[in-house]
């Protein structure tokens, strides 16, 4: 084809001389015969045609290529908007708070007061002793209420001296936890009061009393001081006794409890925990 001339393979006569050499060439193979010598040239010239046909066809002839995979569109670069500033200060206030609820939620609270307790057994004893005298018949209720009234308000002035003396508040963190478990079975043992009085049944207001106080310093124990927790035990121990004793009992168990209790153990405090 680069002359200008058609292969010799592309010639009708030549092609059909080709098949019948073909032809002649199986016969000669199957009787064992080797071909003669024109036929072997016919067939030495279409090998040539054929491999100069492919030839051309892979290097002279130009077909458009198409690409397997598609191209891959070009990278682009995500822009991330810049993160705010950080306000150090207010980081380190807020971690400085809550440190500082952590220390106060896992400390005991410290400011039940040792005087304050000696004086209440101090106000519980004279109680005692005015209660039990000659002629006071059924006024040792109105002595009692009275010593409860002055006692709550000794002891709770010298609380709240001693929580600001110690940087402790008791409106928040282990100080109204302590309150908390101190105030309610209190409530209960006024409103007992008034029932067991109305019933006719007095005689088991200082048992009620000794009782349902120990279960208050109990509840606020468990977040004080060890002392205060074996108060309230010791309380209620005293509570089940006057309970189950003769109601003649009751006054001198009384001054035992309030009194008593009150100063050891206030006493123990201050030598401990400080006043």
């Amino acid at each position: 084809m680069l002359d200008g001339r058609a292969p010799l393979g592309e010639i009708p006569v030549v092609a059909g001389l080709a098949r019948l050499a073909d032809r002649w060439r199986d016969a000669c193979r199957r009787n064992g015969v080797q071909p003669p010598g024109p036929y072997r040239e016919v067939l030495r010239e279409r090998r040539r045609s054929k491999s100069q046909l492919l030839c051309n066809e892979k290097y002279l002839t130009k077909t458009k290529r198409i690409p397997i995979l598609p191209s891959m569109p070009e990278s682009q670069t995500l822009e991330t908007p810049p993160s705010p500033p950080v306000d150090l200060h207010a980081r380190a206030m807020e971690n400085l708070r809550f440190i500082r609820a952590t220390m106060e939620s896992s400390r005991s609270f410290t400011a039940v007061p040792g005087w304050g307790g000696i004086g209440m057994g101090a106000i519980a004893a004279v109680t005692a002793w005015l209660a039990s005298r000659p002629g006071v018949g059924d006024g040792w209720l109105a002595w009692w209420i009275g010593a409860a009234v002055a006692a709550s308000v000794v002891g709770g002035f010298a609380m709240l001296v001693k929580a600001r003396g110690r940087g402790e508040r008791l409106s928040r963190g282990v100080g109204r936890r302590f309150l908390f478990g101190l105030i309610p079975p209190i409530l209960a043992a006024v409103v007992l009061t008034k029932v067991l009085v109305d019933l006719g049944a007095a005689a088991a207001v200082p048992g009620a009393w000794l009782l349902l106080y120990g279960v208050g310093v109990v509840a606020g124990g468990t977040f004080s001081v060890r002392p205060v927790l074996v108060m309230g035990l010791a309380f209620m121990a005293l509570g089940v006794a006057t309970l189950l004793a003769p109601p003649e009992w009751s006054n001198a168990l009384l001054g035992a409890g309030f009194g008593g209790l009150h100063i050891v153990f206030g006493a123990i405090i201050v030598r401990r925990y400080g006043g």
